[in-house]
Order: C-alpha cells, then structure tokens, then sequence
C-alpha cells in the first residue's frame, strides 16, 4: 500500500481538501474505472489543486487506499464485538447493514476497480486484529481463516452489489453466514 505524501492534519481546510479528493474520486469511480482516471480529473471533480492533491495523497491508489482503511476500519469495528460473541449471524446482519446504508460508496469500491485496496486494507486489517487474539485452537492456520473470509466476503459483496434487484439483508447475511464464517469457526473450535 502507498504511503501518503503528509500526516492527516486537523486543520479545518486540509480536512475539507481530503474529503473533496475522497468524494471526487468516488464519483469519478462511478462513471468510469479507475484505470481511465487521472489526478486532473480528481482535482477537477474537487475544484482543488493538484498541488493541494499530492500535499495530502502521492498518487490516485495511495487516496483509495485512504478510503479502503476507513471503511474497513468500520466494518470491522462494527463486526467483530458480535463476532466475538459468536453471534454470527449478528456480525453478518451488522456488516450487510452498514454496507448496503453507504450502498453507492461501497459499490464504487467494490466494481470502480478499487477492489484490491479494500481486499488488502481488510487482509492487513484482519491479521492485525488476529495477532491480539488467542490463536485458534482448531486446525486450520490463523492466517488461512483471514484470507478465506477476506475473499469470500468481498466476493460476496461484490456480487450483491452488482445485484439489478439485490436479496435482503437477512437473505446475504444468511449465505455470509453459513458459506464464509461458519466454515471458518467450525474449523478453528478445539476438537472433540
């Protein structure tokens, strides 16, 4: 992941500048992929300069990888009480929930070709939560369980936000459940 070019600063302009180049690029994502966009496009969409642009982002992946971090942050901070709880379908209701009220975000990042930033900001994210825990008393490796719900939950994201006429929440939160996490836990109780 890259870098940013400068520490978040509290100052109510820097603020307002990141969060134009944020929002401008979300709305950039949802016309067309991220490829085609280029930083004049960003700072056009913003109304800032480029040299207010790389003041806060070295490049267009260095500022998804900004918004990725977020969002997961928010996921996973919304999931993982429950999931600790082991009230998986709780967890899975929390995350469908929160995904599908910031609907257009999320469906600019999964299919606006940030999917790779918000896979990796959650791997790198999800392994940092699990190296604070216990680790697992199952057979399956810590790190295996991390890649196996990261992917399976962006793929089933994805593909629910590319639904024209999308399930439930309760319906997706019932196959994230069952096909993605249950498997994982199952695998990580001690046996028998």
């Amino acid at each position: 992941m890259e870098q940013k070019v400068s520490k978040i600063s509290s100052d109510p302009r820097a603020l307002r500048s990141r969060e134009a180049l944020r929002r401008a690029i979300l709305a950039l994502l949802d016309r067309m992929p991220l490829e085609q966009i280029t930083i004049a496009d960003i700072t056009g969409e913003a109304d800032v300069g480029k040299t207010t642009f790389f003041r806060h982002y070295a490049s267009k992946e260095a500022l998804l990888d900004d918004i990725a971090d977020e969002q997961i942050k928010r996921l996973i901070g919304l999931s993982l009480p429950v999931f600790e709880a082991h009230d998986l379908q709780a967890a899975a209701i929390a995350l469908f929930s929160y995904v599908d009220a910031h609907r257009p975000l999320w469906t600019a990042l999964l299919t606006g070709g940030a999917a790779g930033s918000i896979a990796e900001a959650y791997t790198r994210q999800s392994h940092a939560v699990a190296a604070t825990k216990q680790p697992p008393a199952g057979w399956l490796p810590a790190d295996c369980g991390v890649a196996l719900v990261v992917s399976g939950t962006i793929g089933l994201l994805a593909w629910w936000l590319g639904q024209e006429q999308p399930i439930s929440i309760r319906r997706v939160a019932e196959i994230y459940e069952k096909l993605v996490v249950a498997p994982v836990f199952a695998a990580n109780r001690a046996p028998d």
